[in-house]
């Protein structure tokens, strides 16, 4: 008894320091970031010159970085916070940005660019110039989370305009938008592309997350404004994601890995962003989901959290219960690999939101996957359920409150004095580097406050779910099911004694870059290793090999190597490791 009293009371005096210094940098922060977001907005941005009306730049950086783009994901992300300020009462002058945001999006979807035309893939396409026109130059492409966020966007938007009566402008005016964006995750949510740091081309959990919300979103909008014939099709497609979502976790490590592809950690922001993006309060702490209080989303965000706490400077001395700057990933070296503003402060939303959560229904539970995160702040509790009437939960709830206000003091203590938000901040002493003024930096604290304050995002269907036992990844173009063709794959690699080569890749034949299950090649005829598969013919197809040894994992290494297979028949693919 004395211990946990001694340990109330030190909660007490940690709360109360965190608390302070949230609260007044979020007094200061929350109307410059406001005012930062809306100066990046066409037309008449103070820091958007040459962009079209509703348009989102990303940064007013023109060169190292080159950010002067508008982003289908960054923007989307934007203005869901927009349209949340609209919905929920807070700022409703914000009206005319979404209506040029709405007449944006339907120019932007038409525009013909690389990944193809409307109808063959340029949904897609990352981004675009501030004037509407194709970016035309290299890129990582396709990326396959914007169509899905810009729906989830306008969606919200959609629902709200129903609640009041608008639902002409609905039907007529932003469903052909939706229904378009909807169409293209449902026929390529099973496909890989690149992940929302457009370095690895895989399967990406916070891409699957947000897909699977927007055709459940968009499977009960068409269902509410009477387009009965897709309501089927999105929804089985929502349950063959929900289920495919599943596999990202990882259960040794306790934690989701981020991307099926890539050969890093998968310890990633990734998956801190898709717990907040997919967060819905009526879900509870649904796991299936992802939600914030989930025991599988604590489990990973201590994973997340502790892989930064020993690689930046910036973090020295930081006792391991306390808050520290957090990055995209540990093996990022993009500007030399730093905490970013809106990673860090992602950690404080999700917090944020379980906290809601757990005083909404009036209880909390550790199971043995959350005991970890759960421990670090409060050592010695035990599995079990504790209700808000009890001196655990008290404690418990106490001790998230201080460690999420924590990442927001991290921040503050690396925001300038005039508030701007870049991209990153210096691992070694924590001034601002990389792209200025980053629009998603500013909607990232506007979101942080929000969720600080106890505000929750609209409910997007999310409780209830039941995750189907077999995933079908079949089902929609480049998964199979359709004709095939016979591949000899062929790579030349010398071993150990023990050590074997395996094959996996970006199709449901080649176990969808799972390295637990990829395909074991034979060495019949060593140094050569052999296997044949049947996989879909006319695809493209990405793979690589594998070599296992002692329990040990080690992938080739980048790009991904690529097979555009032929119409049915067989051929051989020769390759040697790399």
């Amino acid at each position: 008894m004395r211990f946990l009293s001694l340990l109330s009371a030190v909660w007490t005096v940690g709360f109360a320091f965190a608390q302070s210094n949230a609260d007044a940098f979020i007094a200061k922060e929350g109307p410059i970031a406001k005012a930062g977001l809306l100066a990046n907005i066409g037309p008449s941005g103070a820091k958007s010159q040459g962009a079209q009306a509703g348009v989102v730049i990303a940064s007013p950086s023109a060169t190292d970085p080159p950010y002067l783009f508008t982003w289908t994901r960054d923007s989307a992300l934007v203005f869901q916070a927009i349209i949340e300020q609209v919905i929920s009462g807070t700022d409703a002058s914000l009206r005319p940005h979404i209506d040029n945001y709405v007449r944006s999006q339907t120019i932007l979807q038409q525009v013909s660019n690389p990944s193809g035309t409307v109808s063959s893939g340029g949904l897609g396409e990352p981004k675009f110039n501030i004037d509407l026109t194709a970016f035309t130059g290299a890129w990582g492409r396709p990326q396959r989370d914007g169509p899905a966020l810009r729906s989830i966007a306008l969606i919200n938007w959609a629902n709200h305009l129903l609640a009041t009566n608008n639902a002409s402008y609905v039907t007529n005016s932003l469903w052909p938008i939706i229904k378009l964006d909807l169409d293209y995750v449902a026929n390529s949510w099973n496909l890989t592309g690149f992940d929302l740091w457009e370095e690895v081309n895989s399967a990406s959990f916070f891409t699957t997350a947000v897909q699977h919300r927007s055709l459940r979103q968009g499977a009960a909008l068409a269902k509410a404004i009477g387009q009965t014939g897709v309501v089927a099709g999105y929804t089985t497609q929502a349950d063959n994601s929900l289920c495919f979502l599943q596999s990202y976790w990882n259960p040794s490590g306790n934690f989701a890995t981020a991307n099926t592809g890539g050969g890093r950690s998968g310890k990633d922001s990734n998956t801190v962003l898709t717990s907040i993006h997919t967060f819905d309060a009526e879900a509870g702490c649904d796991a299936a989901t992802f939600q914030p209080c989930s025991d599988k989303a604590l489990a990973n965000l201590f994973v997340y959290v502790n892989a930064f706490r020993s690689i930046y400077t910036v973090n020295s001395g930081i006792p391991a219960n306390q808050a520290v700057a957090t990055g995209r990933y540990p093996e990022d070296v993009y500007f030399g690999g730093n905490p970013w503003y809106l990673s860090t402060l992602a950690v404080a939303e999700q917090l944020y939101d379980a906290l809601i959560v757990w005083n909404k229904q009036g209880s909390l539970t550790v199971t043995a996957v959350s005991q970890p995160f759960f421990a670090s702040l409060s050592p010695g509790v035990a599995v079990g359920t504790y209700a808000a009437s009890t001196s655990t939960f008290t404690t418990l709830t106490a001790a998230v409150k201080t460690f999420a206000d924590g990442f927001v003091a991290k921040v503050a203590q690396f925001t300038p004095s005039s508030g701007a938000l870049a991209e990153q901040y210096d691992r070694n002493d924590g001034h601002p580097l990389s792209a200025v003024d980053l629009t998603w930096s500013y909607a990232s604290a506007l979101t942080a406050f929000a969720a600080r304050e106890g505000k929750t995002p609209v409910s997007w269907g999310a409780s209830g779910l039941t995750v189907p036992t077999t995933c079908e990844r079949n089902t929609s173009p480049g998964g199979g099911g359709g004709p095939s063709v016979s591949v000899t794959f062929n790579v030349q690699a010398t071993t150990v004694f023990g050590e074997n080569i395996f094959l996996t890749g970006s199709v449901e034949a080649l176990q969808n870059w799972s390295p637990d299950n990829a395909i074991a090649l034979n060495s019949d005829n060593y140094p050569i290793w052999s296997v044949t598969v049947s996989v879909p013919a006319n695809t493209r197809i990405e793979y690589k090999f594998i070599r296992k040894f002692n329990g040990a994992v080690t992938w080739e290494s980048d790009p991904n190597r690529v097979i555009n297979t032929p119409a049915p028949g067989s051929f051989i693919e020769n390759d040697t490791w790399r």
